[in-house]
């Protein structure tokens, strides 16, 4: 991506937002800060000098910090009202933000939302995979498939589009032959997953994944989607179905790794309760097609888990550290004490620690010190750390590459 050519308009101009919808997810800091000048919605209160290196996002009640990769230093300010959350948009230089009124790409190596959006309720899952950035809007079924690396023209990509059957929860990938497995289900029951052809034929259909919830990808291109019983894994063309040992075994959220062929999952087993605090991970291993439990000792959240560079399960628990696992062998190699204590909160959107990894490092939020951490995940050391103007709720960056 030629960033020389980066000269673009910062969005200066209202966006009319939608009626405040809560946003469907499978996660706010401090008053917002006055000033005599209203900011129009969107717009930077704070413009970054250069480009940012490396940049990182994270969300704060009314709006998004841009944060340098290296030294962890506010580059950019955006005011942003509502509940947002960031992903990677998959390519070096873009984040999507999930806004009150759709998907909007923000440039964060120059710190400034762009005009690129994706408009529709309740906007869901960011999945990148195959050199494709897939988007699934809850409140509409729709989903939009585009090249990461068309971004960089300032304008919205061309791509594919699908509409789903009926509206729901749902997520979609698109695999490296230009097949796209996209979920079942409606606003009151999701049920499964389909897969279409290039042309946009359905070719496959399961229907035995109860509650389908998130995705992940495995080494060999396995596609894993979680179910209330196990998981339903799309592999060489063909659906597999992996139970759960428990009768209600839910699996709702999901990490892979280029590098292994097992899934890191998250593994709940109380369908009654208001929160269950897990201390068990899933390990699924799509050769064999065989689950692993693992006990942490300690409960995590959905924005506790994430992959290392050569495919290491990640946990970031409770007890404040990130536990580190052979996915193989389940086994505990290391724990890296990052924050304090912690309790995960009742309300999926409020804050509480979050790690995301780039590379063979592992950023570590603590909301209620308004802090971040940088962890080499190798030596267990903190690289950085630094104490932020507001606390932080959601973190992501930039990741080129799938």
């Amino acid at each position: 991506m030629n960033k020389s050519t980066r000269n673009r308009a910062l969005v200066g101009t209202a966006l009319a937002l939608a009626v405040s919808t809560v946003l469907t997810a499978c996660g706010g800091g401090s008053e917002n800060t006055s000033s005599s000048d209203a900011k129009a919605e969107g717009s930077p209160s704070a413009k970054a000098a250069a480009d940012v290196k490396n940049p990182l996002v994270t969300t704060f009640d009314g709006g998004l910090y841009v944060l340098d990769g290296e030294s962890l230093e506010v580059a950019g300010t955006i005011e942003l009202p509502g509940f947002n959350r960031v992903n990677p948009a998959g390519d070096d230089s873009h984040v999507v933000v999930s806004t009150d009124s759709g998907f909007r790409v923000l440039d964060a190596v120059g710190a400034a939302l762009t005009d690129i959006e994706y408009e529709g309720a309740k906007p869901g899952h960011v999945v990148r995979h195959a050199g494709k950035t897939v988007l699934f809007t809850d409140g509409t079924g729709e989903v939009n498939v585009f090249d990461p690396a068309d971004l960089a023209s300032g304008k919205k990509p061309e791509g594919r589009t699908y509409a789903s059957a009926e509206a729901h929860h749902g997520v979609a990938i698109e695999l490296e032959n230009g097949e796209l497995l996209s979920t079942l289900g409606t606003e009151e029951k999701r049920t499964g997953a389909l897969v279409l052809d290039e042309d946009g034929k359905e070719i496959k259909r399961a229907e035995n994944c109860p509650g389908v919830h998130g995705e992940a990808a495995a080494k060999g291109e396995a596609i894993a989607v979680g179910c209330e019983d196990g998981v339903l894994i799309y592999k060489d063309g063909e659906f597999t179905k992996v139970d759960a040992p428990d009768d209600y075994g839910r699996i709702g959220n999901q990490a892979g790794s280029d590098a292994s062929t097992v899934l890191l999952g998250d593994y709940k087993t109380d369908k009654e309760a208001e929160l269950e605090r897990p201390t068990r991970i899933s390990l699924i291993d799509t050769e064999t097609n065989k689950l692993r439990l693992v006990d942490l000792g300690t409960s995590y959240s959905f924005r506790s888990l994430a992959r290392g560079p050569h495919g290491e399960a990640l946990v970031l628990g409770t007890d404040g550290a990130l536990h580190v696992i052979d996915p193989k062998t389940g086994k505990v190699e290391k724990e890296i004490p990052v924050v304090d204590e912690w309790q995960e909160p009742l309300d999926w959107q409020q804050a509480r620690p979050t790690v995301f990894v780039r590379d063979h490092t592992a950023y570590v939020s603590e909301p209620s010190k308004r802090k971040l951490y940088a962890v080499d995940i190798e030596s267990g050391e903190t690289l950085k750390s630094v104490t932020l103007p507001k606390s932080t709720n959601e973190l992501s960056g930039v990741v080129a590459g799938h």
